[in-house]
């Protein structure tokens, strides 16, 4: 009876030992991450079988297992890889919106301060102080914009930085995986018991990966877990890790992409598979919002820049120069050495494709681009903010996409020039079936944009007058009799200065003297041309009349025998007429091509203003997004500390519990000791 008493004591000491030493590992892993509170299994041992019925034989701890829900723990993951992508996202969006916005440092005080330059300009065309002062401000300008550029290219450049570091530790935590599977599987198989504080450190590793990318899990029969990502990315199988790889992409070596290098194998992932995690902020805010912030910038300088080019080259500078003059500045505005449009070929192209930006033929024209149209007397552009995928299919043949929309907005077969949204390039060579070739045709812009050289050290060759110039003739050799009026002429692209005056006579309701050739008359919206001299010209009050590439309107009621003059500016150095039509260009809808400017206005301030704006919105609606996924992530959290967590009073009675049970079944040893010692007495 008494060793009975003894195996039974002794298994009782055991368990409460065990239950005190799980305690304990509790207490002191109260703050432990990912730690999950520890609890004994413990059940009775198999009782013996006497005549006078089943005697206990006392207990035995089954096991030692985590208080774990698998649930509340992909819970956390998820929203812990959630908010992870959003905080970085926010960060990020906050650095690009107070660049933007700032209202200083921003774009909108140096365009405002370069519209005031020119209407100083145009106030006083002949005077150098106001010529520098304009020259100071496109300076001033070009400045701004190289320094906005520089910065997002900064960022461009700190997001790849980011993404190749984020790889670096999925790949460390992926090792990690790999190597603690190996243990645990070794660990389980060896003992048939679960290694809880291994599957706690591969839990934590897993949540760990979770802030850098967003994981989907499987646990296999031998006890390791499967990692993936994207849509089923292997990144860990068993004590297999896969690497990811941060490298230049196939389409454009600038811009650090990810891939999966399996063995030998490399694939590159398409960033819509990668979510969750820092990796996905970075790669959300680099797509969804730092490319598109300096392609729209690119688009805004790029069209400053042709639009007052253009402008420029159908003036006559303070020299008496015009656009037809050697010596003349046709351009206010200058690249620099960069070749715009951008154009890249992807390193996967298998055939001799040749493409590059179509060469300037035009005083004021920039390789590459579509000459601004002309339209009521001002200049716009097309340029988007987009980029472009040019891609060869069979049998020559080739297509332009509009990546922004996915839009074909060109197609055609063999080389040749392709235009298409302000932009013109040259095939020079057709390239296979497949070849791909990425067009950037803003994305340089901003940072590499400068004035003129020339136009700097010498501002008397701002081109401020119109070449020609109107007058009131004479009637019979005496000043009109009656009540018309010429306006000051405009000129187009193209036009020709009159070798002599052209003297335009009013006689019975029809305009003659034009010198031989198509003169239009726009009146109302509707445009009518009359081939001089085989038509009359008639006559209507306020219509815009056009020869040679001169407009101009006469008013009025003029009698019959009255004439106006179209001559050449010659000695105009007083004349600023062009350069108030680069005045107005200020508030002219000067960006065609972005269909989403602020209120339908597609000026420069407006297209900088709906920029600004997007990125403000989508600043704000981040963060509160991500302040809401962090308070989802606490009450993630809290639920599982609340099942699985450490509570110290609950541990401490516990010991208490587990103390005096030691204490009760040593007393039982205690008993049947004496026990034992009366048999002996009783013998002896």
């Amino acid at each position: 009876m008494s060793s009975g008493i003894f195996s039974v004591a002794i298994t009782g000491m055991n368990a409460a030992q065990i239950g005190m030493l799980t305690t304990g590992h509790n207490i002191t892993n109260a703050d432990t991450p990912g730690y999950n509170r520890q609890r004994i299994g413990q059940t009775t041992n198999i009782a013996l079988a006497t005549g006078a019925g089943f005697i206990g034989q006392g207990t035995h701890v089954q096991t030692v297992s985590r208080v774990y829900n698998s649930f509340l723990q992909s819970q956390i993951n998820t929203s812990q890889t959630t908010a992870s992508e959003l905080g970085t996202y926010a960060t990020q969006l906050k650095q690009i919106d107070n660049l933007l916005a700032d209202v200083n440092a921003g774009l909108s005080p140096a365009l405002q301060n370069f519209f005031k330059g020119v209407q100083t300009f145009a106030g006083n065309p002949s005077s150098i102080p106001s010529r520098d002062a304009f020259v100071s401000s496109a300076q001033t300008l070009a400045t701004r914009f190289q320094t906005l550029g520089g910065r997002l290219d900064e960022m461009y450049q700190g997001v790849n930085e980011q993404i190749s570091s984020t790889v670096s530790l999925i790949n460390s935590y992926a090792n990690q995986i790999a190597t603690i599977n190996e243990r645990i599987m070794v660990a389980q198989s060896a003992s048939n018991q679960p290694p809880n504080d291994l599957l706690d450190e591969r839990d934590r590793l897993i949540s760990d990966l979770n802030k850098e990318v967003k994981t989907t899990t499987v646990e296999q029969s031998d006890g390791s877990l499967s990692v993936f990502i994207g849509t089923g990315q292997q990144l860990v199988v068993g004590t297999r890790a896969s690497q990811l790889d941060a490298r230049p992409s196939v389409a454009d070596g600038e811009r650090v992409v990810v891939g999966l290098q399996n063995g030998p194998a490399y694939q590159e992932l398409p960033e819509s598979l990668i979510s969750g995690g820092n990796l996905s902020g970075y790669l959300r805010f680099r797509s969804e919002t730092l490319d598109k912030a300096a392609n729209a910038l690119g688009s805004v300088a790029a069209s400053v820049a042709l639009v007052y080019n253009a402008q420029q080259s159908l003036g006559q500078d303070l020299l008496g120069k015009t656009g037809a003059d050697t010596g003349f500045a046709s351009q206010i505005f200058q690249f620099g050495s960069v070749n715009v449009p951008k154009i890249i070929e992807n390193t996967l192209n298998t055939g001799t494709g040749k493409i590059v930006a179509t060469p300037a033929t035009q005083p004021g024209q920039t390789a590459g681009y579509l000459p601004p149209s002309m339209s009521g007397g001002y200049f716009s552009t097309q340029l988007t903010s987009s980029d472009y995928e040019v891609r060869f299919l069979a049998g020559g043949n080739f297509a332009v996409k509009r990546l922004s929309d996915g839009v074909d907005v060109a197609t055609g077969t063999g080389a040749g020039t392709v235009t298409f949204d302000g932009v013109s390039i040259d095939i020079n060579a057709v390239g296979n079936n497949g070849d791909k070739f990425l067009i950037e045709p803003t994305r340089e812009v901003a940072r590499n944009l400068s004035v003129n050289p020339l136009v700097s050290a010498d501002s008397r060759l701002l081109a401020a007058a119109t070449p020609v110039r109107s007058g009131i003739g004479l009637n019979a050799g005496l000043p009109n009799s009656g009540t018309g009026t010429i306006s000051t002429p405009s000129v187009a692209p193209g036009y020709t200065i009159p070798a002599s005056p052209v003297s335009i006579t009013f006689n019975a309701g029809n305009l003659s003297g034009f010198p031989a050739g198509p003169v239009t008359v726009t009146s109302g919206g509707t445009t009518t041309t009359y081939n001089v001299p085989a038509d009359p010209v008639p006559y209507t009050s306020g219509a815009t009349i056009a020869f040679g590439g001169v407009s101009f309107e006469i008013s009025g009621g003029p009698a019959n025998g009255d004439t106006f003059t179209i001559q050449s500016n010659a000695n105009g150095v007083a004349d600023g007429s062009n350069a108030l039509r680069m005045g107005k260009l200020e508030s002219q809808n000067t960006m065609l091509g972005d269909a989403s400017a602020v209120g339908g206005k597609a000026s420069f301030q407006g297209v900088y203003a709906q920029l600004v704006s997007q990125v403000g919105n989508k600043t704000r609606e981040i963060q509160v997004t991500a302040a809401a996924q962090v308070t989802l992530l606490e009450q993630a959290q809290a639920a599982r500390d609340s099942q699985s967590g450490v509570n110290l009073d609950e541990e401490a009675a516990n010991l208490l519990r587990y103390q005096y049970a030691y204490q009760a079944a040593a007393k039982m040893l205690e008993v049947g000791t004496k026990m034992f010692d009366t048999v002996l007495s009783i013998s002896a």
